[in-house]
């Protein structure tokens, strides 16, 4: 595991979703959504688990995860693979650990286990866009995409 560096956390910010790939003990692959998600204090990533009983049964099974995100909008992003552990109320630590997925999460959806992530290594994530069209300005990209989304910005 290492730190962070600053381009992925800043990605991980703008990002409202990531994914998070395992695979059970079968070996058959899975990628499920998750919304709540925060860097952590280790330089690893901290997913809720909120609902999500067959990611928490394939960590068990096979540690071994990526977590990918992107910014829509920009159309980048990481992907960020390591190991994950599945720590529940019981563990020690975990109150801290929860604590900025709660304070996401809000009353309505109990966090019922925290998913820690090592990150033993990251990778961009662009659009093929970026290589097609190196030219374009990050403003130009963000215009393209809402207008292939059908969204305008917010006022």
């Amino acid at each position: 595991m290492h730190p962070l560096p600053d381009d992925v956390l800043d990605e991980l910010g703008r990002a409202v979703l990531c994914w998070l790939a395992t695979t059970d003990a079968s070996g058959q692959p899975s990628v499920s959504p998750k919304e709540i998600f925060a860097p952590g204090p280790a330089g690893d990533i901290l997913i809720a688990d909120i609902a999500s009983a067959g990611s928490v049964r394939a960590i068990r099974a096979q540690p071994k995860v990526c977590v990918s995100f992107i910014d829509i909008f920009r159309q980048r992003g990481f992907k960020c693979i390591g190991t994950a552990e599945v720590l529940g109320p019981e563990a020690e630590g975990f109150d801290a650990l929860a604590a900025p997925l709660i304070a996401r999460a809000g009353p309505g959806f109990p966090v019922r286990h925290v998913i820690r992530v090592a990150v033993a290594r990251h990778a961009p994530i662009l659009a093929p866009s970026y290589r097609l069209f190196p030219e374009r300005s990050e403003a130009e990209r963000v215009r393209a995409a809402q207008a292939s989304y059908g969204v305008r910005p917010a006022d």
